[in-house]
């Protein structure tokens, strides 16, 4: 939250945290809003909701805006037609900006008029989403500065969330993955692994870069053995 820019109206939308966010975030100037966790984007969806100003800027606990991200935001000029803006996002891993295995620019919308923008699920359901993204009808334009994510610190770290989000999406694939869709998951691992490494470059991130290209191959097909065995 203290990289935002300098007066921002920042509302901070806490699932019933364990630790001090709530606590600290209300001590640096925020709107703090508690509800139960029923899922990554109901949160989102309910939190924007919340919003009351022109304009929504989303930004997750573990992102982080740079001082030029700041300065382009305040300098923000849209047109009457642009509804929304996509940023780019330096993904971290293990204290290395990840520039291969797809993960740059990894370019998502944050930054949208506030009730311009709805949720999609590539399930098709916002009860057990996973990598929903924002969506808005007409014009989305870029912003150049891109926002720091430090989402994986450590290996532990990524193996966490992978374990948590394969759990997740297997539940939204329940009852819909056969034998036959299995296996070809099974065989387009390797084929997965040498494009994100060779084909986006993951290998010129070293050994970083080489962990999270086979675990990204290795994931859709975890996903749908989790679904299959339940």
């Amino acid at each position: 939250m203290r990289s935002l820019p300098p007066g921002a109206n920042a509302l901070v939308y806490d699932s019933r945290s364990a630790d001090r966010t709530a606590q600290v975030a209300a001590s640096c100037g925020a709107r703090v809003v508690g509800a139960d966790w029923k899922g990554f984007a109901i949160a989102r969806a309910a939190a924007a909701a919340l919003v009351t100003t022109t304009w929504t800027f989303m930004l997750d606990a573990d992102e982080r805006l740079t001082q030029a991200g700041c300065a382009e935001l305040l300098a923000c000029d849209p047109s009457a037609d642009t509804m929304a803006y996509s940023i780019a996002r330096k993904n971290f891993f293990c204290g290395r900006w990840i520039r291969g295995a797809g993960w740059w620019p990894d370019r998502l919308v944050r930054l949208f008029r506030t009730g311009a923008a709805r949720i999609a699920a590539p399930s098709g359901s916002i009860e057990d989403a996973v990598h929903e993204r924002w969506e808005v009808e007409g014009k989305v334009a870029q912003l150049s500065e891109p926002i720091d994510h430090y989402s994986y610190p450590g290996i532990k770290t990524y193996r966490s969330k992978f374990a948590r989000y394969t759990a997740l999406e297997a539940e939204s694939l329940k009852g819909r993955v056969t034998l036959a869709a299995l296996a070809a998951a099974g065989l387009m691992m390797p084929l997965r692994a040498a494009w994100l490494l060779i084909g986006r470059g993951g290998m010129l991130d070293g050994w970083r870069g080489a962990y999270v290209s086979i675990g990204s191959a290795c994931y859709p097909a975890v996903a749908k053995w989790k679904a299959w065995r339940s």
